[in-house]
């Protein structure tokens, strides 16, 4: 009886998952493996919320192959040496999985495909997170896309749209004793936000497609404007699902399709936005894996002379746990320490105000937000950091300074946002909840701290800082 081993990674689901049903539609028999390994991925293990998800989402996927039959078998230690004891258990004649794209695990992941196959094995990586291969895209000479516009208009006339795979239905799904009890990977970390995250996520493929549903009926119509109102939910929060594969791009590809066509005109504005997000996480994973090192470094290598400020551990403390006197950054980077989540338009601004007002490099913020955001994903947070910071492809430039206060008044006009996670500023007028220091005395009997830089002071000395830089 043939059986095959699918190497479960970032891709904790069991429909659309091209890997299971290659598996199924070959073999009699396979055995779902997860392999905790995190000291294989570099210095960019998972932090804390990311841990707490996984956990939660191992627990789910091994619920949802209980049903059909099955079970998640666990194992950690070194990767090739598990697979090669579970492949003779097994009787295992091939490997399947689902590529990553992180550096550390394609280096990874090829060692790992050439021994395997020096001795005798088949071994087969299959796409199935991304809409389209980060090599499958290519500008002018075959060369990288740098800039976002035309790397989306190549990514959109390459798109199909093709269905979403069902959940695979091999003749027998394998159990096999001897798996760990997913708490001895002791992945769920002593947080002081867990009661939080708990609140506010539902991990797992179920989640996922419940959390989809919802955002197609209620926030997809009004996508392209809501979007950028952080106290409203404007936005799909289905990144952390992505991340950990609990749903694909092409899944949420069709979805929208089909909510679109009985939408009108707003429904088509809602859905193209939306397709825009996805393909700047495409293009995220197009620059990290032509570009590993930007994860590390600059990619804009003339920010390697730039100024910036010496970390100060309390200046960082005050920006981490939201009290910099910045009522938008504040309520952000407490709604990350409540959530593990952050509004992406307030991600911008509390990124801004680290690198640009306390002009502090951006790995000091990129380490934080990995640390404590459940969707904490390489490609997405070294794109991002690098982008507001100035250092990065396609990024803003470095003189586009957010302005807190008047991002604030913009899109949380009437502070319901800042209300809600800054609670001691909740009884003010939305005029002073959005520039507090203009009455001292009211910041001083609510016990909110002054602002911990004069913004437009700040705003000036990081852009002379700026023209030291080196010309192109």
């Amino acid at each position: 009886m043939s059986t095959a081993l699918v190497w479960l990674r970032r891709d904790l689901r069991l429909a659309d998952h091209p890997a299971l049903a290659a598996a199924s539609a070959t073999h009699e028999r396979v055995l779902p493996v997860y392999i905790h390994s995190p000291q294989e991925e570099g210095e960019w293990a998972p932090g804390a919320a990311s841990r707490w998800w996984l956990h939660r989402s191992l627990q789910a996927l091994d619920r949802a192959l209980r049903e059909l039959g099955g079970q998640l078998h666990l194992a950690a230690g070194d990767t090739l040496d598990e697979l090669t004891r579970l492949i003779a258990r097994s009787g295992a004649s091939t490997v399947y999985w689902t590529r990553c794209y992180e550096p550390a695990l394609i280096e990874r992941d090829s060692a790992i495909k050439a021994e395997l196959r020096r001795r005798g094995l088949a071994v087969e990586s299959l796409p199935g997170n991304l809409l389209l291969e980060p090599w499958r895209i290519s500008g002018s000479e075959q060369r990288p896309y740098r800039v976002f516009t035309p790397f989306w208009r190549k990514l959109q006339s390459q798109l199909t749209a093709a269905r979403p795979l069902p959940v695979p239905r091999p003749r027998q799904w394998m159990r096999l004793a001897g798996g760990l009890p997913l708490d001895s990977l002791k992945l769920e970390p002593r947080i002081a936000w867990a009661g939080g995250l708990e609140r506010s996520w539902r991990p797992g493929e179920a989640g996922a497609r419940e959390r989809l549903r919802r955002f197609c009926e209620r926030a997809l119509t009004g996508y392209a404007v809501g979007r950028d109102r952080p106290a409203d939910p404007g936005t799909s929060r289905l990144s952390a699902h992505l991340h950990f594969g609990e749903i694909t791009p092409r899944q949420i590809q069709h979805a929208l399709q089909g909510r679109a066509a009985r939408a009108g005109a707003a429904g088509n504005a809602g859905r193209e936005a939306f397709l825009c997000e996805l393909g700047w996480r495409e293009f995220a994973h197009h620059m990290l894996y032509h570009f590993p090192g930007t994860c590390e470094r600059n990619f804009n290598r003339r920010f390697d002379a730039f100024r910036w400020a010496e970390a100060d551990e309390a200046v960082l403390r005050r920006w981490q746990r939201g009290m910099t006197g910045v009522p938008l950054v504040d309520a952000g980077m407490r709604e990350l320490w409540s959530t593990g989540w952050m509004h992406n338009r307030v991600r911008m601004i509390a990124a801004s105000f680290l690198t640009k007002n306390l002009r502090l490099h951006w790995i000091h913020g990129a380490r934080w937000f990995w640390d404590t955001l459940v969707d904490a994903d390489l490609a997405n947070n070294t794109l991002g950091w690098q982008w507001v910071a100035g250092s990065g492809a396609d990024a803003a430039p470095y003189f586009r300074v957010f302005n807190p206060f008047t991002q604030a008044a913009r899109f949380d006009p009437e502070a319901a946002y800042l209300k809600r996670w800054l609670p001691e500023l909740a009884g003010l007028p939305p005029r002073l909840l959005h520039q507090p220091w203009r009455d001292p005395a009211a910041l001083a009997r609510c016990g909110y701290p002054e602002t911990m830089v004069d913004v437009a002071a700040s705003r000036q000395l990081a852009l002379e800082a700026f023209k030291d830089l080196p010309r192109d």
